[in-house]
């Protein structure tokens, strides 16, 4: 009997290309699409949906519908609220498979008898003879790599797991296998923004979604000299230079964001670079050893960088990296590699 596999299906052309994958290597799909938010310009819209099903249905296989608004809810929607509001930068992408993708869509799997669980993502699993245990690894998509923002899955799981995708290089050879079979999403566009915030506008989503009312204050130097005024912490991140309404002999950017006094402190660029930070709720992988050198990833976007790993308690650790940092941000998560394998990762403190 063919092994059965669970995959998540977003509508979009990665997902849709993994059901093609996985069918010419023998596995028994089932595709299943997670309800997350009612907006209908999400990733889990009415139209999402249609479109997951199109796909299995030209492929001949299963597709079921899951709501999970109130899982995501809790666990997604609450900590980006709480993140902006305590002025940390959240990263809901993480919580959302930390928490939906790998968590309660694994739970369903395993309801519905299946072996395995698969996504669209661009990451890579398998058993390691160095670490004699399955291990989750960069894909060979370069920058596309998703790995960064999949560090949370439980350790446990890892061997349940399937990324069909993780052996591309580009999106380009994952549109020619949906047209070449004539797939309706072949040429459907990427999401840029993030799925419940489509028009990118944090500030009306935490006002609709919220009794946050954005508080208007100072933008100060570190001496303490007010240079204008800002209109809400939420609009502000560490790094930030655009947007500040304020005029210098030498660019500003936020070094800060100070939330008992309200203010958004500002310095220049050389301010904004640091060598070390701490992290919390760290979620191992791989055990790592006090001392030892790593190579860490502060935001999906920046190059890994070679660091020294501290562990401070049970909950905290520190890096220690060889050359600083830009703008590292409480809130981000800092991602922790072995190689190409993915060690640990967890929340900038």
């Amino acid at each position: 009997m063919n092994k059965k596999v669970l995959l998540g299906m977003s509508g979009g052309t990665d997902s849709s290309v993994a059901a093609i994958l996985l069918k010419e290597q023998g596995y028994e799909v089932i595709g299943a699409t997670m309800i997350l938010w009612e907006n209908e310009n999400s990733c889990s819209s009415l139209q999402t949906v249609k479109d997951a099903k199109s796909v299995c249905d030209t492929l001949g296989i299963e597709h079921h519908v899951f709501e999970f608004k109130e899982e995501f809810k809790c666990s997604v929607i609450k900590d980006f609220i709480d993140c902006y509001n305590n002025a940390i930068t959240p990263n809901p992408c993480i919580e959302c498979n930390k928490h939906l993708k790998f968590k309660a869509f694994y739970k369903k799997a395993m309801e519905l008898g299946c072996d395995y669980i698969a996504t669209g993502h661009y990451a890579k699993t398998e058993y390691s003879e160095e670490y004699k245990q399955y291990v989750l690894k960069e894909s060979n998509a370069g920058k596309k790599d998703q790995s960064y923002v999949l560090y949370g899955i439980p350790k446990e799981i890892i061997s349940k797991i399937l990324f069909p995708l993780g052996i591309f290089e580009n999106k380009e050879q994952i549109r020619e296998i949906a047209s070449k079979y004539n797939l309706s999403v072949a040429n459907k566009k990427d999401s840029q923004e993030i799925c419940f915030i489509p028009d990118n506008n944090y500030e009306r989503f935490i006002l609709e979604n919220s009794e946050i009312k954005p508080k208007k204050g100072s933008i100060v130097n570190k001496k303490g000299d007010v240079l204008g005024k800002h209109n809400g912490l939420i609009n502000y991140t560490v790094g930030q230079r655009k947007g500040l309404g304020i005029s210098n002999e030498v660019p500003l950017y936020v070094i800060e964001l100070d939330k008992e006094n309200n203010q958004v402190i500002v310095g220049e660029e050389k301010e904004i670079y640091n060598d070390e930070l701490c992290a919390t709720n760290l979620n191992y992988l791989i055990d790592l050893q006090n001392g030892q050198e790593v190579e860490a990833k502060i935001r999906y976007n920046s190059k890994k960088a070679l660091a020294t790993f501290y562990k401070v308690d049970e909950k905290n650790i520190k890096l220690k990296f060889k050359e600083t940092q830009r703008a590292i941000t409480k809130g981000q998560s800092v991602v922790i590699y072995l190689n190409d394998i993915v060690a640990a990762g967890g929340k900038i403190i």
